[in-house]
């Protein structure tokens, strides 16, 4: 695909899903978007870490296949958007509107990409994880989520660390787990 063709998106998505809201709501902790956004620096794919998350707290395991269609939208559309944010410098005046309306932009497309997982999200990760533990599963399916070139020791206290996080708001929410 080239930079101008237009990805092939499905007629109907719901992007106010499930999987947003608990998106949201883990948002809602700054320390658990914190640690997210830690891993993010290290090359993890948020939209990842909540699924991974999302399905954990839920009792199921997450293979780490998602569909193509997530994929090519976190590559063209919401790793473009961020990048163009992040090249803005954050305390530039003259171009404080434009960072604000590129962020705004960033979460609208973050949020297509969770519609986009959501749609296939069950039918690819169908396994109950046989773990009772919470956390255990959520370690298991962020390691699913992490990225191959970052699959190290030197993360496992982050995920862990993340794992507790996500399976601790799980457990003042709504969510199962």
């Amino acid at each position: 695909m080239t930079q101008t063709e237009s990805l092939t998106l499905p007629a109907s998505m719901e992007p106010d899903n499930p999987l947003w809201r608990y998106a949201l709501a883990c948002w809602q902790k700054p320390d658990l978007a914190e640690a997210c956004l830690a891993l993010q620096e290290q090359g993890w794919s948020v939209t990842r870490i909540l699924c991974a998350g999302w399905l954990g707290v839920n009792g199921r395991a997450f293979t780490g296949i998602e569909d193509a269609k997530v994929t090519e939208w976190r590559e063209h559309v919401t790793g473009g958007i961020r990048s163009a944010r992040k090249s803005i410098p954050r305390h530039h005046a003259p171009t404080h509107e434009l960072r604000r309306a590129l962020a705004e932009a960033e979460l609208q497309a973050e949020q297509t990409e969770l519609a986009l997982a959501w749609q296939t999200l069950y039918e690819r990760n169908p396994e109950v994880a046989s773990m009772q533990n919470c956390t255990s599963i959520i370690v298991q399916n962020l390691l699913s989520a992490a990225p191959h070139t970052t699959r190290e020791l030197q993360s496992m206290t982050q995920i862990t660390q993340l794992a507790d996080l996500l399976a601790e708001h799980s457990r003042r929410s709504t969510e199962p787990c």
